[in-house]
């Protein structure tokens, strides 16, 4: 095994219920737009992978708010806002990593795996996910974070996890992705990584078949459900 790959929303960190949709109304009530995403509206919305274009995505169907007539502004300065209010969420603590993280992180660093970030999300806030709740030390064994605009075309396309190939200089069918959506596995599967899926609570019913594994949480002792060596086993059992 060369890798260890993780998308960072529902799978670092539980974000997406109580973080990003929390700071996407605090940006439309900061800015005047009367809209506010319920927790089953936002289920829908996250088919749409990257915050700019979910809120476009969003507009274009239940109409544009009317005192905005420059669309790509809006979208910018909404944007830059629920950015803002996200990275104070994170920062108060209230969203902590999810189980088994930090300790399959540090399995992978034991076992001298490369590791990497591979999110549609603001670079600014996975970093500071990262950062603040990995810590210092071990975000420093991370080799790439690539987030935000890093590419042009979002999950489900392949073209961040291609790219990430490019960045380690690896070979994606000895490598393992961790993923929570339907959109980041179909984006891994297409650049030919093997993927363990974490479903959360917004993507448990979605359809994983032909996931390498498939748990609802990597766990924590004493209910620990995936280790590095599991991984490291199925990857060696599949290219015999």
């Amino acid at each position: 095994m060369e890798a260890l790959i993780f998308d960072c929303d529902g799978v670092l960190v539980d974000t997406e219920k109580d973080g990003h949709r929390v700071a996407f109304n605090m940006a439309f009530t900061d800015m005047g737009i009367r809209v506010m995403w319920s927790i089953g509206e936002y289920r829908d919305l996250l088919k749409v992978a990257g915050g700019k274009e979910r809120m476009t995505y969003y507009f274009d169907r239940k109409g544009w708010p009317s005192q905005f007539g420059d669309h790509v502004q809006l979208i910018h300065d909404l944007h830059e806002r629920k950015t803002r209010y996200f990275m104070q969420l994170i920062g108060s603590g209230l969203l902590p990593l999810r189980s088994g993280i930090r300790r399959i992180v540090d399995e992978a660093i034991d076992s001298n795996l490369k590791l990497a970030v591979c999110s549609t999300s603001n670079e600014k806030s996975v970093r500071l996910i990262v950062e603040l709740l990995l810590g210092r030390e071990r975000a420093q064994k991370f080799d790439a974070i690539l987030a935000g605009d890093v590419v042009t075309r979002k999950k489900p396309d392949p073209e961040i996890y291609t790219l990430c190939i490019d960045k380690l200089k690896i070979n994606p069918v000895k490598s393992m992705v961790v993923e929570d959506s339907r959109n980041g596995f179909l984006a891994a599967k297409s650049a030919n990584f093997n993927c363990l899926i974490t479903t959360n609570q917004y993507t448990a019913d979605e359809d994983f078949t032909g996931a390498d594994i498939l748990v609802d949480e990597l766990g924590d002792p004493p209910d620990i459900k995936v280790t590095v060596r599991d991984m490291i086993n199925i990857i060696r059992n599949k290219n015999q």
